[in-house]
């Protein structure tokens, strides 16, 4: 099932495109900045909730929505979302929202956090290479990406699920950490043990609220930490 569902959204004119996304302020109005980049899902109530979330805990957030306001609830729309996203579009999406997300006056810092969302990690590492001086913090919940880090000047925290049957594994989690690191920045990348794929979002039948609380505080903690 796909459905459109209402949304206080903010409406982003860049250059080279029109898009929009959901905008949350912390409670003293200003802070550092976050983008949160959504799973195949779309731009679903969790990922507003946990934006709301990530502005009661001090961070300017804005989540971009690159579905057009489509979300999907089974994952078999979800999967031909994926499928028709084009992704070198999409890149170029993210890339206009960190700059629509740095350029707001609420912003305490000139640079940022970003946080993926299984599909939202490639995009959050993409991120991270074409804005290298902007993005200082990347945070990958059970997703990974290819390409080269060389330019990349942000650290790394990852959550994966132990038994993960979408193929972000602990396997490919260390690969991509020692990636990272070779190219000398920090990746601290943890294993959640007894979860699977999506355990961090509460609408999920794999939700376990135990892992997924820790995988919050530790993100907090970092973000707080890498934009102090």
């Amino acid at each position: 099932m796909i459905r459109n569902i209402p949304m206080p959204m903010h409406t982003v004119e860049s250059r080279r495109q029109s898009f929009q996304g959901y905008l949350a302020l912390p409670p003293s109005g200003s802070g550092p900045g976050v983008l949160l980049l959504h799973a195949w899902w779309g731009l679903n109530p969790f990922i507003q909730e946990l934006s709301d979330r990530l502005a009661q805990a001090g961070f300017v957030t804005f989540a971009p929505d690159y579905y057009d306001g489509a979300v999907a609830t089974t994952i078999e729309d979800a999967t031909r979302h994926r499928q028709a996203l084009d992704r070198k579009a999409t890149n170029r999406l993210v890339a206009d929202a960190v700059d629509f997300l740095v350029d707001l006056p609420a912003l305490t810092s000139s640079q940022i956090g970003v946080v993926g969302f299984s599909l939202g990690c490639g995009f959050a590492i993409e991120a991270a290479r074409s804005r290298n001086q902007t993005v200082n913090a990347v945070v990958l919940y059970y997703g990974t990406g290819g390409g080269k880090f060389d330019k990349v000047q942000a650290d790394f925290l990852g959550h994966f699920a132990a038994q993960d049957e979408w193929g972000a594994h602990g396997a490919r989690a260390k690969a991509l950490a020692e990636r990272i690191q070779t190219a000398g920045r920090n990746a601290l990348f943890h294993i959640y043990p007894e979860t699977e794929h999506w355990f961090a979002e509460a609408d999920r039948p794999e939700f376990d609220p135990e892992a997924a609380e820790l995988a919050w505080d530790r993100t907090v903690q970092f973000l707080g930490q890498q934009l102090a």
